[in-house]
């Protein structure tokens, strides 16, 4: 799937027009873990979530959906473009990120990072991150590509959520037009849909949410889809370096993210709690979102993988996907 933005991207004429700062809003690329440090604090502790998924694998992913068009699909020529997006990139400061460190939960009877006797008494490594970063060219100045990723959340998830500037819905109801977004789904179940607003069925003009779906395990039913280490595995084998970073990228990612790890360390900065198995960390990192101009209408959810099932109203106003319910 994350290479399949490369292709969505460039091969699709229907994007081109839209992937700027004239038409987005804001780009979120998450990760989500439903599992704590479950014995392995005293490693995690060193690093922390920022080193852990951040700095790498989430900006990599960024970086793809950044980047200019490539002279062609070969390695070098991908991580050129690559490069050339982290070099736009300012320095994270504290005032672009939000940490959190997860607490036990009574309710489930999950414990705590701090109850993980592997873990450092008093630590305050961050177990959740959300930051807010900015590639000041032409083709993106002002927008906020947001990565959150963080442990004992609700559920395993990776995925891009590209959301588009609203609409001018002067002809409908207030509230009754919502943001259109484009979603690639890394994992579980991979998939990219994109969510619209179309006119409800009846003699009304009411409108209404829903998606258009492309499901993998639903399209592509004849084809075994590899793990993503099977890929990296004969990538290795065969030679190909497409998915490796480079020196000087690896070089560039670090003076992004550095001033801001240093800064939390010397500064001792605390991370907001968060209850085990929450849908997404503190309730600091929604305001943060909001504050950055990402919305969510709490009224709309995908069912990934599931059975075909519509849209599900929420009463969440949070800013966040809300937490589908079990399908038959």
């Amino acid at each position: 799937m994350v290479q399949n933005v490369v292709v969505l991207r460039f091969a699709n004429r229907v994007f081109s027009p839209l992937w700027n700062r004239d038409n987005i809003a804001n780009v979120v690329v998450t990760f989500k873990e439903n599992f704590g440090t479950e014995g392995r604090g005293g490693y995690f502790d060193e690093f922390g979530i920022i080193r852990d998924v951040m700095q790498n694998h989430l900006l990599q992913i960024l970086c793809l959906i950044a980047m200019e068009r490539p002279i062609s699909m070969e390695a070098n020529d991908i991580r050129d473009e690559k490069v050339k997006v982290l070099r736009c990139m300012r320095p994270l400061s504290l005032d672009d990120v939000v940490v959190g460190q997860y607490v036990a939960d009574p309710e489930n009877g999950k414990p705590g990072y701090l109850d993980d006797p592997t873990v450092p008494a008093g630590s305050i490594t961050p177990t959740y991150a959300v930051a807010a970063l900015y590639v000041d060219n032409e083709r993106w100045q002002g927008v906020p590509f947001i990565v959150r990723a963080g442990k004992a959340l609700n559920e395993k998830k990776c995925e891009v959520r590209i959301q588009f500037k609203d609409v001018i819905a002067d002809i409908l109801p207030s509230g009754a037009v919502h943001r259109n977004e484009l979603v690639l789904r890394v994992q579980p179940n991979e998939a990219v849909y994109m969510k619209l607003m179309t006119k409800r069925p009846g003699m009304g003009f009411g409108a209404e949410e829903t998606e258009l779906d492309l499901t993998y395990n639903r399209r592509f039913t004849d084809l075994k889809l590899p793990d993503a280490y099977e890929r990296l595995l004969l990538d290795v084998l065969v030679g190909s370096q497409i998915n490796f970073v480079r020196t000087d990228e690896l070089r560039e990612a670090w003076r992004v993210f550095t001033p801001a790890l240093h800064a939390l360390e010397s500064q001792r900065v605390a991370p907001h709690p968060y209850p085990y198995g929450v849908r997404n960390g503190p309730p600091q990192a929604d305001e943060f979102m909001r504050r950055l101009g990402f919305t969510f209408s709490g009224q709309y959810f995908y069912p990934h993988g599931g059975s075909g099932a519509g849209p599900v109203k929420q009463p969440s106003d949070r800013a966040t996907d809300s937490k589908p319910p079990k399908l038959a």
